[in-house]
């Protein structure tokens, strides 16, 4: 599986990688082969089943409106978040959408949108079938048309995290496997410390040199100071907007508030540096909440880590500069692919761990690559900020991508440059290996609970009385 930096890091819209960004990029993806095969023209009517974590979770997170804007063609990367309302208002008003934007149907959302709680696909929590109908064709201009439906086409997708997604009966996105094999392929943290060390290369240059077989150097750099600008352009609005995130809770903003206060508050205070990256944490989460545009890192969920420790490095470190940026992020990339390929992060399948614990062990990583620690001592960071995330559940209350979700991030950015800097005050040795921890994060999502996996029915999506 040839991952690259920009699989693990994806612009998107919010509020969820696996449950809004994958079942857009499922529904776009299946209407496009509908078209690509001269079935479109054919198609009378869709249906979509959703399974498992997609149905008890999908209304908080959005899944709805995704499907429906996918179908229609939008795409994840470059919709409009400001668009998708109206659009999703005269689908519900005339329940009629238009395929890819031009092939009009009719499409009753309550008969053709079905959320199958109690049953789930085998592969994958987050299971999605669509089906296409339509009348059998005449074999002449001048016959008259069957009435008769037939199944045109039927095909399954599994939104399996960070917004990739597979077709059922694949094991990997199609966008890892199809790529040349790069110069220096790792699956272990112990092989890429190894090839390293045997190239005498840091590990951002082991990433960099991976990536220019897909791309050229000068694209690379340009497409990782593009995620950082977008990353910082999401910060801005978050400090900006203000009132309640969409849904029942009516959770207010803070971002804004604190963001005043750290401005406008006088002589600076000793842990200024920590309510800003709470500040920059709790802004980019609360966009995603509201449908805005976000980078995945390597969710949506946690999307507030990275740039949160990333903006605390280019604010508050001597010397930080546009090369600690390109440092940063591949590295945090390679840290998110052996993730990627050892255990999942998908909260659905390993909880909370798999985004916030996946996240702050990428932060913690790209913080020491971007002040140029060693190897190692970026081994051991990434290893510190999973080994204290081990267990954390995905329970969020009324299925939306709020509460705890968006305070997480918060708390997540903290810990990863606590556990950067307990990595750098060291010399990179340490008992417990980033592989050993990743394998522990793994079992341990095999014997969570499914009830803490991303389904609100167990934790304080239970607990808590949502008003």
């Amino acid at each position: 599986m040839s991952l690259s930096v920009f699989d693990i890091f994806k612009i998107g819209i919010g509020p969820s990688s696996s449950h809004t960004m994958g079942p857009m990029r499922a529904a776009r993806e299946f209407v496009l082969g509908l078209e690509r095969d001269e079935l479109l023209a054919a198609t009378e009517q869709v249906t979509v089943r959703l399974y498992g974590s997609l149905a008890l979770t999908g209304l908080g997170h959005g899944t709805d409106r995704a499907v429906l804007v996918g179908l229609e063609g939008a795409d994840p990367e470059t919709a409009d978040p400001d668009s998708i309302e109206p659009t999703l208002q005269r689908i519900r008003a005339s329940n009629r959408i238009r395929l890819l934007g031009r092939h009009e149907i009719e499409f009753e959302e309550k008969a053709r949108l079905l959320l199958l709680r109690t049953e789930r696909l085998p592969a994958h929590p987050n299971g999605m079938r669509f089906t296409a109908m339509g009348s059998e064709e005449p074999s002449h201009p001048s016959a008259s048309r069957s009435s008769e439906m037939r199944v045109l086409r039927e095909t399954e997708y599994y939104s399996i995290g960070g917004g990739f997604i597979v077709r059922g009966g694949e094991n990997e996105a199609r966008e890892a496997t199809e790529r040349p094999r790069p110069p220096y392929p790792f699956n272990s943290a112990a092989e890429l410390l190894s090839l390293c060390r045997e190239n005498g290369l840091e590990l951002f240059e082991l990433v960099l040199a991976n990536e220019r077989t897909w791309a050229s150097e000068a694209q690379v750099r340009a497409g990782v100071l593009h995620l950082w600008q977008v990353m910082q352009g999401c910060v801005e609005r978050g400090f900006h907007q203000s009132g309640v995130l969409p849904g029942p809770l009516k959770v207010r903003r803070r971002a804004p508030k604190l963001y005043r206060v750290l401005t406008e508050g006088g002589p600076s205070k000793p842990l200024d540096a920590m309510d800003w990256v709470n500040a920059f944490a709790l802004a980019v989460n609360e966009e995603n909440a509201a449908g805005g545009r976000v980078v995945t890192a390597p969710t949506n969920g946690a999307a507030g880590i990275v740039p949160a420790v990333l903006h605390f490095h280019q604010r508050f470190e001597p010397g930080a500069s546009e090369e600690g940026v390109i440092r940063f992020l591949l590295t945090a990339a390679a840290i998110g692919m052996l993730y990627k390929r050892n255990a999942s992060i998908s909260g659905a399948e390993m909880g909370c761990q798999g985004e916030v614990g996946v996240a702050c062990s990428m932060a913690a990583a790209g913080l020491v690559a971007a002040l140029q620690g060693s190897n190692e001592q970026i081994e051991n960071a990434a290893e510190i900020g999973m080994e204290h995330n081990l267990g954390l559940t995905c329970d969020p209350v009324g299925g939306l991508v709020q509460i705890p979700c968006i305070e997480r991030n918060a708390m997540g950015a903290v810990k990863a440059i606590n556990a950067a800097r307990l990595a750098m005050r060291g010399d990179g040795s340490h008992k417990v290996s980033l592989d050993h921890v990743i394998a522990t994060m793994r079992q341990t999502g095999a014997d969570m609970s499914t009830i803490y996996k991303e389904t609100s029915q167990g934790g304080l999506a239970v607990n808590v009385t949502e008003c």
